[in-house]
């Protein structure tokens, strides 16, 4: 059970840990430095190295939290399938971004169509910023499931 919350707390923190990055971080200094070609050429790459490590943490936390849940049997506190619950959203979220807007936003880059682009980030940074929320409540029911008795 350690090496399972291990994996699955580590998966966690790349993947929200990331997002929070890119979105409180990176996403408005770029917006202010850089025009958009340079912008979302950028994000392009950015989402093209990040989004491998988010697939391998979407797969460890899934693996680890059912396996985890399976250990626990009956006994699995509430909050537990709330966590199940909220994972499975922000993956079907990510899972919308990986497949649509970000396709999207590739293609126009390398047609260099920057108002296509320009929407198809638009439409990752909500969201994204769904996803982040999402991710941050989850952690927060962690720890109130695990102060209340």
């Amino acid at each position: 059970m350690t090496l399972s919350l291990f994996l699955h707390v580590l998966s966690v923190v790349v993947w929200v840990g990331g997002m929070f990055f890119a979105y409180m971080t990176l996403r408005p200094v770029a917006a202010s430095v850089l025009e958009p070609p340079q912008r979302l050429t950028l994000w392009a790459g950015v989402f093209d190295r990040f989004f491998p490590w988010v697939w391998i943490s979407v797969l460890l936390i899934l693996a680890s939290g059912l396996y985890m849940l399976h250990l626990m049997g009956a006994g699995a506190p509430k909050y537990a399938y709330l966590m199940l619950i909220l994972g499975v959203a922000m993956i079907v979220i990510f899972g919308q971004v990986f497949f649509s807007p970000y396709k999207k936003l590739k293609r126009a880059v390398a047609a260099q169509d920057w108002p296509a682009g320009g929407a198809a980030l638009a439409q990752i940074r909500r969201l994204i910023g769904i996803n982040l929320i999402i991710g941050l409540v989850t952690i927060a029911v962690v720890f109130a499931g695990r102060a209340l008795p």
